[in-house]
């Protein structure tokens, strides 16, 4: 079969591999969301998506030039981190550790958004605009790679370094993790622990927003996109661990290159090739490749 052979082998993996990159974003936010605060966020595909129309507005008002990605990336992850820091302080943090509060509250803010995004940006399919040189390939031995794929492998690159060097090598990130290890500790030494869950929660939605900036001129911006990836980032952080960035990284390798081979060689089975090894993995080891016990 045709899709055996290298140059198509090749072609399959790069592909898995920036599809994986935009899991990344979008899961890592989710990931480090619950390992701080226990909040399954089931409006944070809704934040992804509407990262996206934002920077639909952004190159409405500043045009396609090459530095008007950046700014979309850093406007739509703003803005919707703003709304964030607003749900948690006057909505999530009332709630306290309520499941099925949170689970309710999340998913009204994600319908509530899904009507919203109608409202102004209408229901009409939009792919944002890749600018130049993004916008073209770079063919190697035969082989075409698309540039914009390569900026967003790049750019998951970045964020991951970023996230690694704030989590683990300074003192803010310090605070983070004696508030995952021990949040009562963590308030008897002095630490805002609600501080600390907020600034988490913008954090894990920004990126969440900036993916869907990056994601719009890949998957496109659209009502029900939201709602097509949240089984993905669910299936990422669930594979991986919740709470863990390295699980983050790992379990959106693992779907981005089961998701993309299972469609090419098994297309009937596509879910099937995703999912069953996923509750493979959690029948061996139910927090996750890298999750921890919650005690």
């Amino acid at each position: 079969m045709g899709v055996f052979s290298l140059n198509n082998f090749i072609e399959l993996s790069y592909n898995s591999l920036s599809y994986a990159a935009l899991l990344f974003l979008l899961a890592s936010g989710l990931s480090i969301i619950f390992g701080v605060m226990r909040i399954v966020n089931l409006a944070h595909a809704a934040f992804f998506l509407l990262g996206g129309y934002i920077a639909l507005s952004v190159y409405r008002v500043l045009g396609t030039a090459l530095w008007t990605l950046p700014v979309a990336m850093v406007v739509g992850g703003g803005v919707v981190a703003a709304v964030a820091v607003f749900i948690e302080r006057y909505f999530l943090r009332r709630l306290g550790q309520d499941t099925v509060a949170q689970v309710l509250v999340t998913i009204g803010f994600a319908f509530i958004f899904f009507d919203t995004n109608i409202l102004i940006w209408t229901g009409d399919n939009y792919m944002l605009h890749r600018p130049w040189p993004l916008d073209d390939s770079t063919v190697i031995g035969g082989i075409s790679f698309p540039r914009y794929r390569a900026f967003m492998i790049l750019a998951a690159a970045l964020v991951w370094a970023i996230l690694y060097f704030a989590i683990e090598r300074t003192r803010a990130g310090a605070i983070v993790r004696a508030t995952v290890d021990d949040p009562q500790m963590a308030r008897g030494i002095g630490i805002n622990t609600n501080l600390v869950q907020m600034s988490i929660y913008g954090l894990g939605v920004f990126l969440s927003a900036m993916g869907g900036v990056v994601g719009g001129s890949f998957l496109g911006v659209s009502p029900g996109i939201d709602f097509q990836v949240l089984p993905y980032a669910f299936a990422v952080v669930i594979i991986g661990g919740l709470g863990s960035l390295t699980g983050a990284v790992v379990g959106s390798i693992v779907v981005g290159f089961m998701d993309n081979f299972g469609t090419a060689l098994f297309p009937e089975l596509s879910y099937f090739a995703l999912f069953a090894p996923m509750a493979l993995i959690l029948a061996v080891k139910p927090t996750g490749l890298f999750g921890r016990s919650q005690t």
